[in-house]
């Protein structure tokens, strides 16, 4: 059945069903990965020590990457956070969509609650390697990487569609910087911006989810989107290229049996060089994830 569309698209409705089980299916593997990459990196004696040692390796970055991190880490306050659910707000309020309001603002507020409680009273971190350095506090999964991750991902949903690939050349860099800030500022480990992608995306799906069952999710039948399309191909290779990149250097570190306890300035700094790239480049995993789940669908009038 086919409408015509305020955006001057013609647009298809999909089945309920089918297109609620898509994010039910992300939000389900979102959670597998959140719990996997807590007990691999926090209740194994060998992601400690490869994270420890990731940390010990940063003191070895110049002060001025340090202080540029530091900076933008600064910069998202609880303002800077209300001012991002004000904007997410009023782009769907400008689209007269209240429920595209509900599950923007949704996403990035309940990304908060969960990531603050698993963090604070549910993963605790156990001391099972010896540590040299402050490094046993717990600070799994990262708040700053989850609102990063988040307010992405909301501003994704509420977008008009045309204007996806404009939204996501602005957004995505920072997006991707912060996760990988974080580490160059000694705030968090590559499992905690892991496991806050993984939350940011659970959230993200859920609010999909619902739009979807309210009958709100259409698929766009309209013109492509060629710089999108390079965008999205971009993002792709980055992503790769980062992921591969960063195994490679903890893969030659497990390889020739380091032991990653004991600090040692080389092995140390490949650490940290492993942890930072993975999470830039699972920032872009995780953003390629979910536009592919509303890959050319959008919401309808």
């Amino acid at each position: 059945m086919r409408r015509p569309h305020p955006e001057g698209d013609s647009e298809l409705l999909l089945p309920r069903d089918r297109t609620a089980t898509r994010w039910l299916l992300g939000a389900g593997i979102s959670g597998l990965v959140l719990v996997g990459t807590y007990l691999l990196a926090v209740w194994t004696p060998t992601g400690q020590a490869l994270e420890n040692a990731a940390l010990r390796g940063a003191d070895q970055v110049n002060s001025q990457e340090v202080a540029d991190a530091n900076d933008a880490l600064h910069a998202i306050t609880v303002f800077s956070l209300g001012l991002a659910i004000v904007v997410v707000v009023a782009i769907a309020m400008a689209r007269r969509r209240l429920d595209l309001a509900v599950a923007g603002a949704g996403v990035i507020v309940l990304g908060q609650v969960l990531t603050q409680g698993l963090k604070r009273f549910v993963l605790p971190r156990p001391e099972l390697v010896e540590v040299t350095g402050n490094y046993t506090q717990n600070s799994f999964p990262s708040g700053h990487t989850t609102i990063a991750m988040t307010v992405l991902f909301a501003l994704l949903i509420v977008v008009p569609y045309r204007w996806r690939g404009v939204m996501m050349f602005f957004v995505w860099p920072w997006a991707v910087g912060i996760g990988a800030y974080t580490i160059t500022a000694k705030w968090h480990r590559f499992s905690d911006t892991l496991g806050a992608m993984a939350v940011a995306l659970f959230c993200a799906c859920l609010a999909s989810w619902w739009l979807a069952r309210r009958g709100q999710v259409s698929r766009h039948t309209g013109r492509a989107y060629p710089g999108r399309v390079v965008l999205v191909v971009f993002i792709a290779l980055t992503a790769v290229a980062a992921v591969a990149l960063g195994g490679f250097l903890w893969g030659v570190g497990f390889a020739q049996g380091v032991d990653f306890t004991q600090p040692e300035a080389a092995w140390d700094y490949n650490a940290y060089l492993g942890a930072n790239t993975l999470a830039a480049g699972f920032a872009g995993v995780a953003t390629l994830a979910f536009w592919t789940l509303w890959h050319r669908r959008r919401i309808g009038s």
